[in-house]
């Protein structure tokens, strides 16, 4: 087997059991929203509080959900070193941060391009163009360079040394593999939400991927 198929099988690998509990929660969540009337309120004030702040709820809660959560996480089970605390913690913050506004964009224009309902077609259309189109040509790439970044500890001569063909075709590939996995399945499950309710799903998912993949994964040099 290639090294190409290595790395595709272990990013399969390593994200199964995460994607497969992250799309049973996130089939859970959908499930109460249209079959318990009851709790319709909470996903009521949720979609009211998106509403109101818009890209400032968007990048304050993706920054916490994607970012700062998982990272104290990783903080308290001695997983970042303590010299790099801030440096790393401010990264994910900031990182995920900026992810929220984007992806709350991205929602924003397919609402325009493929409608706002949750009819079937309407979903699969949004599942495609974010998987396939987003994905593959931005998301899996920024976020692999900047997670390379951070592992050459900040440093841009370290990180520019380290782009070469091998960084592309391996560590690319491996993301956007990892990316489809979990968010292909997840992705048809947010979708199937009203468009104020998209994102929070999103950042629910977010977290408990990143805390899961963070348990379960093993420690890489």
């Amino acid at each position: 087997m290639s090294r190409l198929a290595k790395q595709c099988v272990s990013g399969i690998k390593q994200n199964i059991l995460p994607g497969l509990a992250l799309q049973a929660i996130a089939c859970v969540v959908v499930g109460v929203y249209y079959f318990a009337p009851d709790a319709r309120w909470v996903y009521d004030w949720v979609a009211y509080v998106k509403v109101e702040y818009g890209y400032l709820y968007s990048m304050v809660t993706t920054g916490i959900f994607g970012g700062l959560l998982p990272f104290l996480y990783l903080a308290a089970v001695g997983k970042v070193p303590k010299g790099d605390f801030w440096p790393v913690g401010l990264f994910f913050l900031g990182a995920w941060s900026w992810k929220g506004i984007e992806i709350d964009f991205l929602y924003r224009m397919q609402a325009v391009m493929f409608g706002s309902d949750t009819e079937f077609w309407t979903v699969v259309k949004k599942v495609a163009f974010d998987q396939v189109v987003f994905c593959p040509l931005w998301s899996a790439p920024v976020t692999a360079l900047l997670y390379r970044w951070k592992d050459c500890g900040f440093s841009w001569r370290r990180f520019r040394a380290s782009l070469d063909y091998e960084f592309f075709e391996m560590e690319v590939l491996g993301v956007l593999v990892a990316i489809w996995v979990v968010w292909i399945p997840g992705t048809a499950f947010i979708y199937s939400m009203p468009s104020p309710l998209q994102l929070p799903l999103f950042q629910l998912v977010l977290c408990f991927y990143v805390l899961l993949v963070s348990v379960l994964g093993k420690k890489r040099t």
